[in-house]
């Protein structure tokens, strides 16, 4: 799955009237977070969510609305609905959202963002938003990759925002920030600034395009993984059945596998069609630096494997150790669907407890 800004981009160099919405600020019980975005057209949502339900239903309405104005606004929607309420919005919280009418504006932005993210490099997508009186906003964006020294556009130039740019790369969540008159004194009602740390998609590697592997692609695609599926075979690795895929590898698994670049945003899945094919695949990533391994197979399979790999040298006790073997969450799975399912889960387990290490050390 391409990151949204990436789809909205694509999107514009087709020339759609689009609006995008992003929520940039939420209070209490929400059911989305900062920087959960959509894409409306005069069809409706096409791309996205900003939380599904009454809270969705209002955003697409006002970004019709602003689609037919070409005007932005900040559109403030209530959870607070009382638990009877037949329609209500029983969260809690409050939600802002940015509905942004006229996103081609910002082409040039959204064109470095994906050039950035084409090149597996984040960094901080930066909204000015100022409200006017009449409640509508105007806009100015800008693309910060990390890394490079920011461009010499005033709005970007104040030291304290140059702080806050580098710190939310840092944090890696989105913030919405007040500006304060003496940093920019042009006449606004309001004057903010909506930072939004973006990274690459982790690499999903699934080595086997059996029934196990076509599953895992979709609902790696669906986690939000840029997904490779490798397999010798092109009677199972091709477009037509693996949909979903970013990219598809035909050769052999041992080799391509040797050749791909994996990193520590890589997971490795190994679902071939053989102990052999396994073995092959497992040796060239066990001493990776990869996010995740696991492979499938019974116990005993593991075991045999284990003993194979620490007698001819193949790994240490302690990277074998850290395969996910047998592979998956243990539900009791007995159908590909479940089996997939448990690998779909241990995947966003790992890579949110992954996630959470890094803002503790942070």
């Amino acid at each position: 799955m391409k990151n949204i800004y990436v789809q909205l981009f694509n999107l514009l160099e087709e020339k759609r009237p689009l609006v995008f919405g992003v929520i940039v600020d939420t209070v209490g019980s929400a059911p989305q977070v900062p920087g959960a975005s959509a894409l409306f057209s005069s069809e409706g949502l096409i791309e996205g969510t900003l939380g599904g339900g009454l809270l969705e239903f209002d955003a697409k309405k006002k970004a019709l609305e602003a689609l037919d104005k070409k005007s932005s606004l900040i559109s403030e929607f209530s959870l607070r609905e009382d638990v009877s309420a037949e329609e209500g919005a029983i969260c809690g919280g409050e939600v802002r959202i940015l509905i942004d009418a006229s996103p081609e504006e910002h082409r040039d932005a959204f064109h470095n963002l994906s050039q950035s993210l084409e090149g597996r490099q984040p960094g901080v997508l930066a909204t000015f938003i100022n409200k006017l009186s009449d409640k509508s906003v105007s806009l100015l964006r800008y693309w910060v990759e990390r890394g490079e020294e920011i461009q010499p556009d005033i709005e970007l130039q104040h030291p304290l925002l140059q702080e806050e740019i580098k710190n939310a790369l840092s944090e890696g969540d989105p913030k919405l920030l007040k500006i304060k008159e003496e940093q920019f004194p042009e006449k606004a009602e309001e004057r903010l600034l909506f930072l939004e740390p973006i990274f690459p998609l982790p690499r999903l590697v699934i080595a086997g395009a059996g029934h196990i592997g076509q599953v895992v692609a979709h609902l790696g695609s669906l986690l939000n993984f840029e997904v490779t599926v490798i397999d010798d075979r092109p009677e199972f690795a091709n477009e037509e059945r693996l949909p979903d895929t970013d990219h598809i590898i035909v050769d052999e698994i041992g080799k391509a596998i040797q050749n791909f670049p994996v990193s520590p945003e890589t997971y490795m899945v190994i679902v071939t069609r053989g102990h052999r094919c396994d073995a092959d695949a497992l040796r060239e990533c066990i001493t990776s630096e990869a996010a995740y391994i696991g492979m499938i197979g019974s116990r005993r399979k593991i075991n045999l494997m284990r003993e194979q790999f620490l007698e001819k040298g193949w790994a240490t006790a302690s990277q074998f150790d850290r395969v996910h073997a047998p592979i998956g969450i243990d539900i009791q799975s007995k159908t590909v669907e479940e089996i997939a399912i448990s690998i779909a889960a241990q995947l966003a387990f790992v890579r949110s407890q992954i996630q959470d290490k890094r803002k503790d050390r942070k």
